[in-house]
């Protein structure tokens, strides 16, 4: 990594989530995180309407560059151009989805996973789970990784594309 994507990587964590850094404990191989970012299909849960919070810039910024993002937001009819649903289970099952990507505190990863995991048997579709920086539950993510998904936990979609997508 140079210098400059560093100090940009720092940067985007300090403006997002202060002066947090990736949790050691969450260790992945830039080659995990880069097959992750191929896929092009996001549920985007906890998406937020509101300019400058993480969970809309993060968003915006996947879509600026090809992502298909599916917003999962009660509070809102539409985010970034695209409608919302109230719940990961309420996305068509005819809509693909490759990652579903968390903006919702710790405490609720489990119930999402369940649904997560209801969608992958009853759908089929979904590939990888990614919490983003500071969202934590061991015990969804290890449910998660026995079902066969990828799991990236306590880290930046936005930072990682921005890394490794040069």
């Amino acid at each position: 990594m140079t210098f400059l994507s560093q100090a940009r990587a720092q940067l985007v964590t300090t403006i997002f989530v202060g002066a947090r850094q990736p949790n050691p404990m969450a260790s992945v191989s830039d080659d995990t995180l880069s097959s992750v970012l191929d896929y092009s299909q996001l549920a985007i849960v906890g998406c937020s309407a509101t300019p400058g919070k993480a969970a809309h810039e993060v968003p915006a910024y996947l879509q600026r560059h090809g992502y298909t993002i599916h917003p999962v937001n009660p509070f809102a009819d539409a985010v970034l151009g695209e409608p919302t649903v109230d719940s990961l289970t309420e996305i068509d099952p005819a809509t693909q989805i490759d990652v579903v990507t968390v903006f919702r505190p710790s405490d609720e990863v489990a119930g999402i996973v369940d649904d997560m995991l209801a969608r992958r048997d009853s759908v089929g579709d979904v590939e990888a789970l990614w919490l983003q920086l500071g969202i934590h539950d061991d015990n969804a993510v290890k449910r998660a990784e026995a079902a066969g998904l990828t799991v990236i936990e306590d880290r930046c979609m936005m930072v990682e594309h921005g890394r490794l997508r040069k």
